[in-house]
């Protein structure tokens, strides 16, 4: 337990498990931004319907398919990442892909290397910090690469996509169910191609009560600003409307703004006490715009994305 609490990105749960998840999220974008698919491999423990799963999402096209097997078709290394579902192997440092469906059909090898790790600590295995080791929580987020490099090809419905020269991020959740109201945004595809951004906030149930929590970091410059509630981050001059979201982020070293443009979104399945019935909207290929000022109000850095990764609960604004 204690080795893989310090490493969120490899298997979580226990097969025998009721009402939970764990899924992993490869979002992979090609070198002239003309592509970006995202695959979300992982498993649903519910009552009556426990399987395993790959999600697919074009963020050009915006289709979506979820596409189930059997439980025993999911297995796991339990001392680091990799996981299969089917005839799919998924690993820090390449996908196998060979999806053989009726809704849809992918095969081919993607390669992933210089890649950037969340940074760890003793008293914080990752983003969630030490609410790592809180027991209960509803929801728990990993980081397994804030950004990295792509090699190779995916075919597609035989139509061949190639993401040599492209970047990717990949990320994780696991628990019970996605929180009531959220948003989430990721990007890393700016100017600067080693900046990486991604920020979430969300309502979080505590103790038959509730607080708004935020985990969020920008990589810009070899270092990390980290951005979060156990850090006693701040969000701040929130302005939203549909589609659009302006706000602030500010730690005790500096101040982040941030404002994304929602564009094309395709609909994605989320758990509900580990049932994947929920509908939500994400889009992959949202715009993101920020600023990076130093605590004397001074501007470090400004930049643009586009691609992003954007989830939009719009009841989350009314908990901030």
């Amino acid at each position: 337990m204690k080795l893989r609490l310090y490493n969120p990105e490899v298997f979580q749960g226990n097969i025998k498990s009721l009402n939970y998840f764990e899924g992993w999220y490869f979002k992979n974008v090609s070198a002239g931004l003309d592509n970006v698919l995202s695959f979300i491999p992982g498993i649903s423990l519910a009552k009556g319907d426990r399987h395993a799963f790959i999600q697919v999402i074009d963020g050009i096209t915006c289709k979506s398919e979820y596409v189930t097997y059997p439980l025993d078709q999911f297995s796991w290394d339990r001392k680091k990442f990799s996981i299969r579902v089917g005839e799919s192997i998924f690993t820090e440092n390449h996908i196998k892909l060979n999806i053989d469906d009726d809704k849809i059909k992918v095969s081919g090898q993607l390669y992933f290397d210089n890649l950037i790790k969340y940074p760890k600590t003793l008293l914080s295995p990752g983003i969630m910090g030490w609410y790592s080791f809180v027991p209960f929580m509803e929801c728990k987020h990993g980081i397994v690469s804030v950004n990295h490099n792509i090699t190779g090809r995916i075919n597609v419905d035989h139509e061949q996509i190639d993401f040599n020269g492209g970047k990717g991020y990949i990320e994780k959740d696991w628990g019970t169910s996605f929180p009531e109201a959220w948003i989430w945004c990721q990007a890393n595809n700016f100017r600067d191609r080693n900046t990486s951004l991604c920020f979430s906030i969300a309502k979080i149930p505590w103790l038959g009560k509730f607080f708004t929590g935020l985990i969020s970091f920008l990589y810009h410059n070899n270092k990390f600003y980290l951005y979060s509630t156990y850090n006693k981050s701040e969000v701040s001059d929130v302005e939203h409307s549909e589609g659009f979201v302006r706000l602030t982020l500010k730690n005790r070293d500096s101040v982040l703004k941030i404002t994304t443009k929602q564009k094309s979104a395709g609909e994605l399945k989320a758990p509900v006490l580990g049932n994947m019935t929920r509908k939500i909207k994400e889009s992959i290929d949202s715009e993101v715009s920020i600023e990076l000022y130093d605590k004397s109000d001074k501007l470090i850095y400004t930049d643009y994305s586009r691609r992003a990764g954007l989830e939009i609960i719009e009841k989350i604004f009314d908990y901030l």
